[in-house]
């Protein structure tokens, strides 16, 4: 196998037109460029330089790897800036997974951040409706950053590592002609007596919603399960109960209902990035982390 070192020795060479020229530029003496031709020489079995005066000049057979080290060497320098590209962040490729509501209010802006201060950096986004899936895709390599909610009590998870994104509080979703519907706000404790109407999935987030009424008292009676913003509303604007629906999941609103900030608690979700524990450090993913927490800021 032809070592590349050594092709670019004689590249030098041939450039410079002499050993002792070659010698100076490469910063060896002329006895070790000699010693690296004649090795090239039988690795290549044939002659690359002959003696022309006081100088050399390449072969046939020097001349065409003295091409090759050319584009060699134009590769390797464009392999070393594309590196660098990467190590730095300006280059690269992330594989995301994000479920529905956090999509339009935080994955958008962050990748429409990321793609104006890296445009070089690209994104594959995935929708996942299942936490689990997003997981392991995180922990096997599959995608480097996903974005789940996870309850506070929650233990953390082999393999991955968790960091809290955003506290994304309910609000109540009433009838318009509800009588609670001309007021600023709620109390959760007012609800207590109202049928509800579901808007959630069993899991953290529906457990965010009980854990909240069951600290002023009661757990609520749904006489609808949704599972589905959208849906949810429609339910309410019909007249069949109110519902709580997270700030980001209120992006499209039905005209039928009003909403309106509960307290005294404030039912929250909270959403976390997980990212391998193993996964070596990317510039471009602690970027698109970065601009994850922007777009959460109020």
């Amino acid at each position: 196998m032809l070592d590349v070192r050594r092709m670019q020795v004689l590249r030098a060479v041939v450039g410079s037109g002499s050993v002792t020229a070659a010698a100076g530029v490469l910063g060896y003496t002329p006895s070790a460029v000699s010693q690296q031709i004649a090795a090239l020489e039988k690795e290549a079995g044939a002659e690359l330089l002959e003696r022309v005066g006081r100088g050399v000049r390449p072969t046939a057979a020097g001349l065409l790897l003295t091409e090759y080290a050319e584009a060699i060497g134009r590769q390797v320098a464009e392999a070393e800036t594309a590196l660098a590209d990467l190590v730095a962040g300006r280059i690269g490729r992330l594989s995301v997974r994000y479920f529905a509501t956090a999509g339009a209010g935080l994955v958008a802006p962050a990748v429409a951040r990321l793609r104006e201060r890296h445009p070089g950096v690209r994104v594959d986004l995935k929708l996942t409706t299942d936490a689990g899936d997003a997981l392991a895709d995180v922990r096997e390599g599959r995608a480097d950053l996903a974005l789940v909610v996870r309850g506070a009590d929650q233990p953390p998870e082999n393999g991955v590592r968790r960091a809290p994104l955003l506290d994304d509080p309910y609000l109540a979703v009433l009838p318009r002609g509800h009588r609670l519907a001309g007021r600023r706000g709620l109390r959760l404790a007012e609800l207590a007596e109202e049928a509800f109407v579901g808007s959630e999935w069993p899991g953290p987030c529906l457990d965010a919603q009980l854990d909240a009424c069951a600290a002023v008292g009661f757990r609520p009676r749904f006489v609808v399960d949704s599972e589905d913003y959208v849906t949810a509303q429609g339910f309410v604007a019909a007249g069949l109960g109110v519902s709580l629906v997270p700030r980001l999941g209120l992006g499209s609103r039905h005209p039928g209902v009003v909403v309106k900030e509960v307290r005294d608690p404030v039912p929250v979700r909270t959403i976390h990035t997980l990212v391998r524990d193993s996964a070596p450090p990317q510039a471009a993913l602690d970027a698109f982390i970065d601009a994850l927490r922007e777009a959460a800021r109020p």
